[in-house]
């Protein structure tokens, strides 16, 4: 018996609806895997109001999670019963049990736990390819991270300053701010009390940043280019306050030749060779400690109502897991 939480129509948090489902055998190419633990992101809140297209209503929510192959279709090479797996790219985590491709699932060391890489899989990879691929930090780099104290923001901040940049952050709170100095940030920014863009300069003496990393959006979008540095790079890359609309190209030439990228990880791990390197990229720093995952909130999988709504209020900190 497998259950899952599907969405029927966009809206709030009522939307999602917890309830049996039932499976088919996995088909070519296909693994089944029992879920230990599910990845919550605030991706995830998109889907469910419409701000992002699911292909087709109903739906399952959710992009990562890690389990137990309990079966595996035609075809399938390099996976058995009893592997332990993590994925981070692919629709319809919010199950206790689910078929995926064989070819988006990367296998678990030892040293990490199902909590951990259910944490880790899609912020992970999406901190990879945001500092190691788009924009490759590199020492002496200063790197602005806008919700440093959120899941994908504890990651990037611990990530950049292993590579030897100057990190700055900003939070909305005193707690939060402790919790980002943390994890590597060595200057942090209360957005509610300062101006950002302002204390970035002081920070940096005038010479501001050279990419600033936004997963919050509209709130922050022209603090973010006034930021940075000339021919720096804002990556844009989440709308936590709104998505960014009517802007005027010509801003980017005023403020000094800036880059904007507006990046989906789809495009980044398009192929089973990237998906390996980045996800071995990752579980590397991970497992030396260069990067620690914090699960600071777990739910029940059928609690996955209240975990929403206690993300869009910004009442979590790091990673979030939901339990089948």
């Amino acid at each position: 018996m497998a259950f899952a939480v599907r969405v029927y129509e966009h809206g709030g948090p009522e939307v999602l609806k917890y309830e049996e489902v039932t499976l088919p055998e996995p088909g070519a190419g296909e693994v089944r895997v029992k879920q230990t633990a599910v990845g919550l992101n605030f991706i995830d809140t998109y889907f469910r109001t419409g701000l992002y297209k699911p292909a087709a209503y109903p739906f399952v929510p959710g992009n990562e999670g890690a389990g137990v192959v309990v079966s595996v279709g035609k075809g399938v090479k390099g996976f058995k019963k009893g592997d332990r797996v993590a994925y981070g790219t692919v629709m319809g985590s919010y199950a206790t049990e689910r078929n995926l491709p064989a070819d988006k699932l990367i296998k678990l060391p030892k040293r990490i736990s199902d909590k951990t890489a259910a944490a880790m899989m899609l912020k992970g990879l999406t901190a990879q390819y945001l500092l190691r691929s788009l924009f490759k930090v590199k020492k002496k780099h200063v790197v602005l991270v806008h919700a440093a104290a959120g899941g994908v923001g504890q990651i990037l901040t611990q990530w950049a300053n292993a590579l030897g940049a100057t990190v700055i952050g900003t939070v909305g709170s005193k707690e939060k701010a402790a919790i980002a100095k943390k994890n590597g940030c060595h200057h942090v920014i209360l957005y509610r009390d300062e101006d950002v863009a302002k204390r970035v300069a002081e920070i940096t003496k005038g010479k501001k940043c050279d990419v600033v990393y936004d997963g919050v959006g509209k709130s922050t979008f022209m603090s973010s280019l006034d930021s940075l540095k000339p021919r720096g790079m804002l990556v844009s890359y989440g709308n936590a306050s709104g998505p960014v609309d009517g802007v005027n190209l010509g801003i980017l030439a005023t403020k000094g030749s800036l880059i904007v990228s507006r990046p989906t990880m789809a495009h980044y791990f398009a192929t089973r060779k990237e998906l390996e390197a980045g996800a071995k990229d990752l579980m590397k720093v991970v497992e030396k400690g260069k990067v620690k995952i914090q699960v600071n909130q777990t739910y029940p999988l059928k609690e996955a109502q209240q975990a929403h709504r206690d993300l869009e209020a910004r009442n979590t900190t790091g990673q979030t897991v939901l339990l089948p």
